[in-house]
């Protein structure tokens, strides 16, 4: 590779007391410790973007930049009510080229024993309707509350499968960066 992978964490709820920001740093950390990979942590909370209006009438440019830049992308959210978070999916929205042949991976984030398994389970058929290629790792975070201290200090990372989920979502982002680069849609072999 001639430049760093770019993967963007993309913490999906602006909630207030959100556990998932905990789960966002643990993993936009581990991501940051990868060598030729860069990354940053993007709060839904902190974006520009127009809840009045829909697709290319809220897109926020800055946003749509660092996802055109991004090899993959990691979305955190939490599980609401066997869902994900509503503004998770009008972010998503704002965007449809940018997205396309790119890797994403899932983190769930749970109070519960599932981990976020609902929530991951509902945006998988909108990840592929957008054009990212979901890798098949998740990382769960289950009883969040046990987790992390009251300082947000990860204290439990059992059953965490934090690198085997590292590992193919950099495979897979490399693997597309290069026949985004190198290999033309419709092409015969």
């Amino acid at each position: 590779m001639t430049r760093p992978l770019f993967v963007p964490v993309l913490l999906g709820t602006p909630r207030k007391g959100r556990m998932s920001e905990h789960a966002a740093r643990v993993i936009w950390e581990e991501i940051g410790r990868r060598p030729g990979v860069e990354t940053e942590l993007i709060d839904v909370a902190a974006l520009r973007i127009a809840v009045d209006d829909a697709g290319e009438g809220a897109k926020d440019e800055a946003f749509a930049d660092r996802m055109n830049g991004a090899d993959a992308l990691v979305l955190v959210t939490p599980e609401y009510n066997h869902g994900y978070a509503g503004l998770l999916k009008h972010v998503l929205d704002t965007n449809l080229k940018e997205y396309i042949h790119k890797a994403a991976g899932v983190v769930g984030v749970s109070a519960g024993v599932f981990g976020g398994v609902r929530a991951i389970e509902n945006l998988l058929p909108v990840l592929r309707e957008l054009g990212l290629v979901a890798i098949f790792w998740d990382v769960n975070f289950t009883t969040v509350r046990r987790r992390f201290d009251h300082s947000g200090t990860l204290v439990d990372d059992s059953f965490l499968a934090i690198d085997k989920f590292l590992d193919e979502l950099l495979w897979m982002a490399e693997t597309l960066r290069y026949g985004r680069e190198h290999v033309r849609i419709g092409a015969s072999s």
